[in-house]
């Protein structure tokens, strides 16, 4: 009897990969750009541990790696940069197009391989894909524990579980991320890398955030939301912080703000079932609630009506020989009421979602504002209903705005809300 061994069906020992991979040049290094599998980066890269941070990279956030992976679990058109990864001198590129570009470079791998891959940016995406798949692993075998044991009709759901498993096991093979490979020796040179990567990533405000982020629902609703007269040319599309010299009323990220409390509640935690909603519910109840404020509050009512020019933002710019442009109105209300607090208005935002759930008309609720209307006056005095009530644990002594911390944001909430049935006196 002969037996016949087909050699290439055996993976023997292995301890590199090889990819298609273009060779150029950045910076006076040579540079291997290529595409791998995301199932493949926890095979060639170190596997970055949150107890141990890597000596030539920042320590790595567990909840931001759990994050990426749960991203791309949830997310079939996920979008991510290529990694920017150091090879200290165990890849081997060997060319196969006439210019000498194009060739098949061998990696070592993490474990095993002999001059390993040093990631400069990428950690919490290696992390997160690592996660994924032990996260993934360990469920397909609790469920082969349990199938066995399992009623028929457990067991036909088991299986589908088992099925979609794998599947999301075979997303993470099939579909592939990008990584430039730079080739650096010298570890002083690698660290500086590293630098000059983190000192020229330009960091994204939260209104930048809030307007291209249309994953969260306050954020995908935005560029209706500040349309409303209110808003409407009133807002600032790249900062978060009203100084005083900033002409707007808020920030692009503020008005999300505001929406998130309109929906969600004074704590701001959009859950599964407020993210159900439809961008048009979402729209309706916060342009509702925007009409309330805009004629219940005298101050809100004037900016409403402000010409929009006022806000151009080359205002700002003091001109030679000329003096400032007057204050608008919105700068002005920072200064004198507790309504140029985004604070403010976040709470007054979650009183309405309250009160609207206790089956309260807009028009009762403009009414019971209209009664807080002259209460609004800034910094707030000792005999104010704001330190003469409940109100007082949520604002400081002169203060322009509630404490901000969620408790507080909570409390006054409630506060408020129960004032619209048991009304104090003094309003």
């Amino acid at each position: 009897m002969s037996i016949t061994v087909d050699s290439s069906r055996l993976s023997l020992v292995r301890e590199e990969s090889t990819y298609l991979a273009i060779r150029t040049s950045q910076g006076g290094r040579t540079v291997y750009t290529t595409r791998i599998p995301l199932a493949d980066l926890s095979v060639i890269l170190t596997i970055p541990d949150p107890a141990k941070p890597d000596p030539d990279n920042r320590k790595v956030d567990i909840n931001h790696a759990k994050g990426f992976g749960q991203y791309l679990a949830d997310n079939p058109g996920w979008v991510a940069p290529a990694l920017l990864i150091r090879d200290t001198g165990g890849c081997r590129f060997e060319p196969i197009s006439e210019d000498g570009s194009v060739g098949y470079l061998t990696v070592p791998w993490s474990i095993g391989g002999i001059g390993r891959l040093i990631t400069i940016d990428g950690q919490h995406r290696i992390l997160g894909v690592h996660l994924e798949k032990k996260r993934i692993t360990d469920e397909v075998s609790r469920i082969d524990r349990e199938i066995h044991r399992a009623n028929e009709a457990k067991k036909v759901k088991l299986e589908q579980d088992r099925e979609a498993l794998i599947g999301r096991m075979q997303r993470l093979k099939d579909e592939f991320v990008g990584i430039d490979i730079y080739v650096e020796r010298d570890g002083v040179k690698g660290q500086q890398m590293f630098v000059d990567v983190a000192d020229n990533a330009k960091g994204i405000s939260g209104a930048v955030r809030a307007r291209f982020d249309t994953s969260r629902i306050a954020n995908r609703t935005l560029s209706d939301i500040v349309t409303h007269p209110l808003f409407l040319g009133k807002v600032d599309i790249e900062r978060d912080r009203m100084t005083l010299t900033n002409r707007n009323l808020m920030g692009a990220k503020h008005v999300a703000d505001i929406t998130r409390a309109v929906i969600a509640g004074p704590g701001g935690r959009v859950s599964k079932k407020v993210e159900s909603l439809t961008d048009n519910e979402v729209i309706e109840s916060v342009r509702s609630f925007l009409d309330v404020i805009s004629i219940a509050f005298s101050a809100l009512a004037e900016i409403t009506e402000e010409d929009v020019d006022h806000y151009d933002p080359s205002l700002s710019e003091k001109k030679k020989n000329e003096p400032p442009a007057p204050p608008t109105k919105a700068m002005r209300l920072r200064e004198s009421s507790l309504l140029g607090s985004v604070g403010m208005l976040r709470v007054l935002g979650g009183v309405y979602r309250n009160l609207r759930e206790d089956g309260a008309e807009d028009g009762d609720i403009q009414e019971f504002f209209k009664r807080l209307d002259r209460h609004m006056t800034a910094p707030v005095a000792e005999d104010s209903i704001w330190r003469t009530t409940a109100a007082d644990e949520d604002f400081e002594r002169n203060a322009s705005a509630p404490i901000m911390r969620q408790q507080n944001v909570v409390h006054l909430t409630k506060v408020i809300t129960d004032w619209y049935k048991k009304t104090p006196a003094a309003i």
